[in-house]
Order: C-alpha cells, then structure tokens, then sequence
C-alpha cells in the first residue's frame, strides 16, 4: 500500500516550500505546525542532511467532520506534507488521506477521506502547473 502522494519539482528548496504553503491555502489548509527537520537533526545530533521541512497541514472543516465520527483520528491529523530537497530539485509528498479511513476502518469516515483526497490531489496539479 502506497502511503504518500509526490511530486518532484524543477524549483528551488525555498520555492518549493513557499509554492507548497500557496497551494496548500487555496484548497482550505492552513499550516498549523512546521518541523524543520534539517536544523532539528543538526541541533540534537550533529547530523548532516538534506534540506527537508515537515509541513503540519489541517482543513478545519474537514478535520472537524472527521472528529465528530472518531475522536481517536486525532491521532492521524494533520496531514503531513513533507517538502525536500533533492539532487537539486525538491519534491513534495503528502501522506495519502485515505488512510484516515483505512487505517481505523471506519467507513463513515469515507467522504471526509475523499474530499480531503481530491483538495490533496488539487494541491498537486497547482504545483505540477506551476
């Protein structure tokens, strides 16, 4: 099973992100936390690596909606969206959000997957279309 949704991108790190966090804002997300996992590893291990940001994205309406069914999938919001770079281009990957309904296995939690897929999938053509 496919757990992430990408997109490799002729842009720069820092344009990516930014592309990224526009995108992410037309289809309804806000970005609630941000892990800059390349200064973090740095900081606490000394570890050298890539430029890579963890992008906490979350739809209110539909994280309240998915709430209101299972108050357990808290534990699988937001949804992440890394942005990292990559032999000098960045790509994007979301984690897929059908796993918001497989992973418990509620049914009921179907159309939210399916609509937070389609706006995830939007996000994707935005940055495809440049």
């Amino acid at each position: 099973m496919t757990y992430v949704r990408s997109i490799t991108l002729d842009l720069s790190y820092g344009d990516a992100v930014t592309r990224t966090r526009e995108a992410l804002t037309e289809q309804g997300f806000g970005v609630l936390t941000e892990i800059d996992v390349q200064a973090t590893l740095k900081d606490k291990l000394g570890q050298d690596m890539e430029p890579y940001v963890i992008l906490g994205a979350c739809n209110p309406q539909l994280a309240h909606q998915a709430l209101e069914i299972d108050r357990e999938i808290g534990a699988l919001l937001p949804c992440n969206v890394v942005v990292r770079e990559q032999d000098g281009r960045s790509t994007v990957l979301i984690l897929d959000p059908q796993i918001m309904a497989t992973l418990p296995g509620r049914d009921e939690l179907q159309p939210v997957a399916d609509e937070a897929s389609r706006r995830m999938d939007a996000v994707l053509i935005s940055l495809r279309q440049g």
